[in-house]
């Protein structure tokens, strides 16, 4: 079947809104009970007004699903493509409207994560049992955090509470020997409020890799044919209060540890850390400004470890600081401006010609509504040590119909920073490389018609200046261009009791460089993926089910190595013993399907979970 979701997502936009009833211009308002969304604009507003496309996944949804990790969460979520190497643990890539894994960023409670050498985070090491919401949005966003956020910006805000003393606590058992166990207690009243929780996951895993069916040396480069086991420990700290009317103070910590045993010719088994610490003080003297303060670290420590003992390692350590003003002009008119910082600096056993950069934004981001027309417009500049001046840039519109539709279109700029790797790792990096760039249009609509809720977008994203291997030089160096094309397509429902949530991306990311992968498919990216959740309660009972499928991808630039699709069926139970404690199980990849992200690499069959959560209501 020959799919063109461009064209015709296109047309299904400018049709809707004429096929509506009542379309007469009118301004449509939030209401309180709107979801809200910090991440598209760097200030509070409703989701179903965001210009961006965005989803958000709260606590309730991060239980309901039962997910054990982040890649079973976003699995099949609107725009997202995952790799995985084997499983709990493994190296997890996400991709983002087909923008590589180093095209995007990751912010935990308003901080930069990440490898600075790599270029990525690890995403496989954040435990769910921290997480409190997700915020994800879509497409490019450098105009107002920098560099990186070319395929779009994933934010994770850590556990938080703020009403009475709220114990909690959670055990479970799985398949592959899994155990996994978090408590936790939130305490809040009107002048302050804290939280901490700790959590621990291990299994003993699957064969991760599967390269010994061809001989030593395929794959993974080793004949490792045993379980690859992964254990988890991790513990957060959050809190804040108000410091008389107009003050407010809050700050967090989060630590991560993964030890992750893996096939390797070299290393087999890793330890890795990750560490964020942010703090935050608002001046907020009335409701027309508002002045707030910000200062983060993190850490991403990884040490490898084979046969003889310890390989290697590399630790990156981010400083950030923030000062950010949000000012109302007149009613309906907001402008939010500023100035951010960031410093990196990597230690390790590899030495780096250059270890250290810093770099220094200012942006500014006006956001108003005049009738039934939204607009929002946003420019920002980098300095950075390396790479010197960097401008980007936003300018969105949307019209709101009656009955809550909304027609919008966001045109949009973004680069990336070659990572520290890309530049000076020991024969491999190129210290001429320059920033990759990008030029995205989005046109979406979105709306509620009766029970259901609806979101549609198309897209197309041109990045210059891609950094991949040369092969004239064997070196990496700014030679590829790609286009990368697509749709979404979200709907939600409440059908006889049963809630419906369904998820449709098609992406077209192709290379659109000079050369004899010219028009091909960019690697480890499938072009179509979904996943239909679909739930409902019945008094202490609760029951549901998830369908997760994507199709082909290719896992090299020339097109020659074929990873097939799949399509896996979870089931979710739920039972309330009283009103404090729940016996949750779950089956996972019910039809033992067998299947990869990754060429070599396999993924776990049929698993069955049984865990009892403890959470007084009172």
């Amino acid at each position: 079947m020959t799919f063109r979701p461009l064209t015709t997502a296109v047309a299904l936009a400018l049709a809707l809104p004429l096929l509506a009833p009542g379309t007469a211009l009118a301004a449509d308002p939030a209401t309180d009970l709107d979801e809200v969304l910090v991440t598209a604009t760097r200030t509070q507003i409703a989701l179903r007004d965001s210009l961006s496309p965005a989803q958000v996944i709260g606590r309730a949804e991060i239980e309901r699903s039962q997910a054990s990790s982040l890649q079973q969460l976003l699995a099949g979520r609107a725009g997202i493509n995952l790799t995985n190497t084997g499983g709990l643990g493994k190296q997890t890539s996400l991709f983002l409207r087909g923008a590589g894994s180093n095209q995007l960023l990751v912010l935990v409670d308003g901080v930069r994560i990440g490898s600075a050498t790599a270029g990525l985070p690890a995403l496989q090491d954040l435990p769910v049992e921290q997480i409190e919401r997700i915020e994800i949005v879509r497409g490019p966003h450098s105009s107002l955090y920098g560099a990186d956020a070319i395929g779009g910006v994933i934010q994770i805000f850590t556990r938080r509470h703020t009403g009475g003393l709220k114990p909690r606590a959670m055990a479970g058992l799985g398949s592959n020997h899994l155990r996994e166990a978090s408590a936790g207690l939130g305490l809040g009243g009107e002048r302050g409020w804290f939280g901490a929780d700790v959590a621990f996951l291990r299994t003993d895993g699957i064969n991760a890799c599967e390269g010994t069916a061809a001989g030593w040396g395929a794959g993974c480069f080793a004949d490792e044919p045993d379980r690859d086991g992964y254990r988890n420990r991790s513990a957060s700290l959050r809190g804040g209060g108000r410091l008389g009317d107009a003050w407010t103070l809050e700050g967090s910590a989060l630590r991560a540890e993964g030890y992750n045993h893996y096939d390797g010719s070299r290393a087999n088994y890793s330890e890795t850390v990750q560490q964020v610490f942010s703090g935050k003080l608002r001046f907020a003297p009335s409701a027309a400004g508002s002045l707030q303060a910000t200062v983060g670290r993190s850490y991403d420590d990884s040490d490898d470890y084979g046969a003889t003992g310890f390989v290697g390692g590399l630790e990156t350590r981010r400083d950030q600081a923030a000062l950010q003003g949000d000012f109302i002009l007149r009613e309906g008119q907001a402008l939010t401006a500023g100035v951010d910082w960031l410093d990196d600096h990597i230690t390790g056993s590899t030495a780096y010609d250059v270890d250290s950069r810093d770099n220094t934004g200012v942006f500014a981001e006006y956001q108003g509504r005049f009738g039934a027309q939204q607009l929002q417009a946003g420019l920002r500049n980098d300095d950075n040590e390396q790479f010197g001046s960097h401008t980007t840039g936003n300018l969105g519109w949307g019209w709101h119909f009656d009955g809550g539709m909304l027609l919008s279109t966001r045109y949009s700029t973004g680069f990336r920073a070659p990572s520290f790797n890309d530049l000076y790792y020991p024969y491999y990096g190129n210290p001429e490389l320059q920033p990759e760039e990008s030029k995205s249009l989005n046109i979406g609509l979105s709306g509620e018609l009766q029970a259901w809720r609806w979101t549609l977008d198309v897209f197309e994203n041109r990045v210059d200046d891609l950094i991949s291997f040369d092969s004239a030089t064997f070196l990496p160096g700014n030679i590829d261009t790609a286009r990368l094309r697509g749709g979404e397509l979200t709907v939600g429902t409440t059908l006889a009791g049963w809630d419906l949530a369904a998820q449709y991306s098609h992406v077209d990311p192709r290379n659109r460089s000079e050369g004899a992968n010219r028009g091909n498919l960019l690697p480890r990216r499938a072009r179509d993926t979904g996943r239909i959740d679909l739930d409902r309660d019945f008094g202490d009972f609760a029951f549901g089910t998830t369908l997760n499928a994507a199709g082909s991808r290719y896992d090299d630039a020339a097109n020659l190595v074929r990873v097939g699709g799949y399509a896996t069926l979870d089931l979710r139970f739920e039972y309330a013993l009283g009103s404090d404690w729940t016996v949750l199980a779950r089956v996972t990849n019910l039809f033992d399907r067998d299947y990869q992200l990754v060429d070599w690499y396999a993924q776990p069959g049929r698993e069955y979970g049984l865990s009892v959560r403890w959470q007084p209501r009172g």
